[in-house]
C-alpha cells in the first residue's frame, strides 16, 4: 500500500508564495508591535514619578516594563 504526503501534490510556487506571506505577516506583526511598544515607552515617560511608583515602576526601568522582562528580585513582571 502506498501512501502520499499531502506536500507532494503542491507545486513549488504555491509553498514559495505561502512562505512568502508567512514571511510578510510576521514582519508586519514586529513592526506594530515595535511602535506600539514605543507609544507606550512614550507615554509611561510623561507621567511624574508618584504615578510611575503608583503602577510599581521606576522611571528607569519603563523600558523594560513594557518589553514585559520579569525582575528576579521580585518574581514579578516589570
Amino acid at each position: 500500500m502506498t501512501t502520499i504526503s499531502q506536500t507532494a501534490g503542491q507545486s513549488a510556487s504555491r509553498t514559495f508564495a505561502g512562505g512568502f506571506f508567512r514571511l510578510l505577516g510576521h514582519w508586519v506583526n514586529a513592526v506594530v508591535t515595535y511602535f506600539a511598544r514605543r507609544q507606550a515607552i512614550k507615554t509611561l515617560c510623561e507621567l511624574d514619578d508618584r504615578a510611575l511608583r503608583d503602577i510599581g515602576v521606576e522611571r528607569s526601568q519603563i523600558a523594560s516594563a513594557v518589553r514585559g522582562v520579569i525582575d528576579p528580585m521580585y518574581g514579578r513582571m516589570m
